[in-house]
């Protein structure tokens, strides 16, 4: 199963993350989103799991979108939050795979059995840091993540 994770839009969706992105079963955005937009343009190219991120806090739009989720990505138990910080508080012992935003650093790091994943982030460049969008095979006894760079 191939997953989209895409992080910090903050209200921009790139032409090359949509073209990064074709193809996925399913998309993942971890928050800070910035436009009700943004979720209507990814939802055209697959399904959709996304948690709200803090600078969407305060969005009439994004009241209904949840801080956190746990779902099944093809029988790995997955948690999805917008702040590493909030993970301690909301990690179950049989959670395999971890999705976080937030940083805008792209982390791929396996902890133990546990996956840890931060897409980085695909909107407006912030500092010198890389925007960035990750793709998961995920398969029943492997997960291959892999970060797409977006820009130079």
């Amino acid at each position: 199963m191939k997953i989209g994770v895409i992080s910090d839009t903050h209200g921009l969706l790139r032409p090359e993350a949509v073209a990064a992105l074709q193809g996925c079963e399913q998309i993942i955005h971890a928050g800070d989103i910035g436009s009700l937009d943004i979720l209507d343009q990814l939802a055209l190219i697959a399904p959709l799991h996304v948690v709200r991120g803090n600078n969407d806090q305060d969005a009439a739009w994004a009241q209904e979108v949840p801080d956190y989720l746990t779902i099944d990505v093809n029988g790995w138990k997955t948690l999805l939050v917008h702040d590493i910080a909030d993970v301690p508080a909301l990690l179950d012992p049989h959670t395999r795979l971890v999705i976080t935003g937030h940083s805008h650093k792209p982390l791929i790091e396996w902890r133990g059995a546990t996956l840890y994943v931060n897409p980085g982030s695909a909107g407006r460049r912030r500092f010198k840091l890389p925007v960035t969008l990750a793709v998961l095979e995920v398969l029943e006894t492997s997960i291959e993540p892999r970060l797409i760079a977006l820009l130079d």
